[in-house]
C-alpha cells in the first residue's frame, strides 16, 4: 500500500493554519504544521516530505528570503508559496527563486487542493518519454533528476530545470519561445509576466550542464531556446 503524501504547512496565522491542515487532511494528506521560522527550518531539514506550503511572511523568517536556502538544501522538494502579496513582482520573484506555484490569500480549499495535486502530479510525472540527455562531457538523467559531468559528482536539478530541459529534448528540432515555456513548464499565462523568469532558469541550468551548457541549451536570437545539436536524446 502506498504511503499517504506528506505536506508541511508553514503558516503563522492560527486560523489559516488550522484551515489548511483540515483541508489537506480531509483530502487524504499527512500534514506537519509549523508556525514560525525556527520550527519550519527544523521540520524542513529533517522530515520526509512530498511538498511544502510556505507562507511568505513569517515571524523570524521571510519566505522569499528563505526559499534559496531551502532550494539549496532540498532542491527536488516542491514548494508552493502562500501569500497575501498578489503583486506581479512578488510572484515573479518567488518563481525565479524556485517556487513551483503560488496561491494568493484569500483562496478556497478546492483551489488549494487543485494546486497541490497539480504540482505533485508534475513532480511524479516527469516525462517518461525522455529518459536521458547525453552531451559532450556528461549526461542529464530525468528519473534521478540529476546531471553528471565526467569526473565530477552528480548535481541535482530542480523540478523546473529538469522540466525545462526535458521540454527542449521533446522538441529537439525547433526553437521554443519563452512564452511557450512559461505555459508548458511553469503552467503560467505569459500575458503581463516578465519572461526573464525563463532566462534566469536557463542560466542556472546551463551552469549545471558545465562548460558546454550554452551549446546544449542554445539561444535562438529573436525566438527563444532550443536543444543543441551536440545533445543526444535517449527515450
Amino acid at each position: 500500500m502506498n504511503r499517504p503524501r506528506t505536506i508541511c504547512v508553514v503558516e503563522d496565522d492560527p486560523a489559516i493554519r488550522r484551515g489548511l491542515v483540515d483541508a489537506l487532511e480531509f483530502a487524504g494528506f499527512r500534514v506537519h504544521a509549523c508556525a514560525d521560522g525556527p520550527s519550519a527550518r527544523r521540520t524542513l531539514a529533517l522530515a520526509e516530505l512530498d511538498l511544502v506550503l510556505l507562507d511568505v511572511v513569517l515571524p523570524g523568517l521571510d519566505g522569499l528570503d528563505y526559499l534559496p536556502e531551502l532550494r539549496a538544501a532540498r532542491p527536488t522538494l516542491p514548494v508552493i508559496l502562500v501569500t497575501a502579496r498578489g503583486a506581479e513582482e512578488d510572484r515573479v520573484r518567488g518563481l525565479r527563486t524556485g517556487a513551483d506555484d503560488y496561491v494568493v490569500k484569500p483562496f478556497s480549499s478546492s483551489e488549494l487542493i487543485a494546486r497541490v495535486e497539480a504540482v505533485l502530479r508534475r513532480s511524479a510525472e516527469r516525462p517518461g518519454d525522455v529518459r536521458e540527455v547525453r552531451f559532450p562531457g556528461g549526461r542529464a538523467h530525468f528519473e534521478r533528476r540529476e546531471v553528471t559531468l565526467d569526473g565530477a559528482e552528480a548535481k541535482l536539478l530542480t523540478e523546473r530545470e529538469a522540466e525545462l530541459l526535458a521540454y527542449l529534448a521533446r522538441n529537439p528540432s525547433r526553437a521554443i519561445e519563452r512564452e511557450e515555456l512559461l505555459r508548458a513548464v511553469w503552467s503560467l499565462d505569459p500575458r503581463g509576466l516578465d519572461t526573464r523568469t525563463v532566462d534566469m532558469a536557463v542560466v542556472r541550468l546551463r551552469d549545471k550542464l558545465g562548460a558546454h551548457g550554452g551549446d546544449i541549451v542554445r539561444t535562438v536570437r529573436g525566438k527563444g531556446y532550443m536543444l543543441g545539436e551536440s545533445a543526444q536524446v535517449l527515450r
